[in-house]
């Protein structure tokens, strides 16, 4: 697929981050987008976005709202494509939501595992097997999975769980790769690709929290502050049960800010790697130099990977700041 002019792409998670960033390049490039997210908002401010530039005759920007674990949802989203886009078949489908949380099997709840797992993982296979259908109608077709490089490295630090974010980004790129081989047999004018960005600058951190918590605010619950406090203490931080309320609070938002503003790629960058990536029919994308740096360091020494130096130096070589 050279070119997106006159094609129709479906984005899940389109409300912010890399979803956000797909939405727009996409647009600019005189392709039909329908998204899905949770919030109305966020997708409203996206479509604002996509809408900046005057839109070619015809091309059609559709919202959706859809939660990507719930297969009736998934199903509503497809119905209503067909119908708001005029249209039995679509050309690009691009599972991107994604959450994080349910780190740890001992500090957090199985509810919390599971919701990351349901979105991450489940959303992946359940977007797939909505749209197959509408992909095998199309003359061509590309399916992209969001993975990570938690995908193939199932850490983000050494004395911090990342349990539940990992294995289902394990799960999305052993999917997708076992994909390329189910395609080619039976369906091979439809493509695929794993994605597998480092740290991108997007708001999942807050994102997160905020639907593992069913709430809307910005601060975190006394809950939240509780197990912050522990996994401070965990991950070496002597003075975190001296710590106050607002103190626990302003180090989470800090946390988040950097995370979204000093991220090494941004959204729109990681954007455009992907769609190139596309476009070039390249089944393995990683997304940022910190990535490719640490795919190159664990193909080489896998047997060190989750050791201490292993961190230490692959943290000074790249400039992560993740604790």
């Amino acid at each position: 697929m050279k070119d997106f002019a006159g094609k129709i792409a479906v984005i899940t998670g389109g409300g912010t981050g890399m979803g956000r960033e797909l939405a727009r390049q996409l647009v600019a490039e005189g392709c039909n987008v329908a998204m899905c997210d949770i919030s109305a908002s966020a997708m409203a401010e996206t479509k604002r976005l996509c809408e900046v530039e005057k839109l070619p005759q015809g091309l059609r920007i559709t919202t959706h709202i859809a939660d990507v674990s719930v297969e009736d949802q998934l199903l509503r989203f497809r119905d209503e494509i067909a119908e708001q886009q005029a249209t039995d078949k679509i050309h690009l489908l691009f599972n991107n939501a994604g959450i994080g949380g349910g780190g740890s099997l001992f500090t957090n709840s199985r509810e919390q595992w599971e919701r990351t797992f349901g979105i991450c993982w489940g959303g992946v296979y359940l977007g797939v097997r909505t749209f197959l259908p509408m992909l095998m109608r199309a003359d061509e077709g590309h399916i992209v999975n969001t993975s990570s490089v938690n995908g193939f490295w199932a850490s983000v630090g050494m004395l911090r769980s990342h349990t539940a974010y990992s294995a289902a980004k394990f799960a999305v790129k052993g999917f997708t790769e076992a994909l390329i081989g189910d395609l080619r047999l039976n369906a091979p004018h439809i493509k695929c690709s794993v994605v597998m960005p480092g740290h991108i600058g997007t708001s999942i951190m807050s994102n997160s929290r905020k639907i593992q918590s069913g709430t809307d605010s910005e601060r975190l619950t006394d809950d939240e502050i509780a197990l912050a406090r522990v996994r401070l203490g965990m991950a070496g931080i002597t003075e975190a049960a001296k710590m106050s309320d607002e103190q626990v609070q302003a180090y989470a938002a800090e946390q988040a800010r950097t995370f979204r503003e000093e991220a090494p790629t941004s959204a729109a960058e990681a954007a455009t790697i992907i769609l190139d990536g596309v476009k070039a029919e390249r089944w393995r994308i990683l997304v940022g130099t910190d990535a490719r740096r640490l795919d190159e360091r664990v193909r080489g020494t896998p047997e060190q990977a989750y050791d201490l130096e292993f961190y230490q130096s692959f943290v000074a070589e790249v400039g992560w700041r993740l604790g």
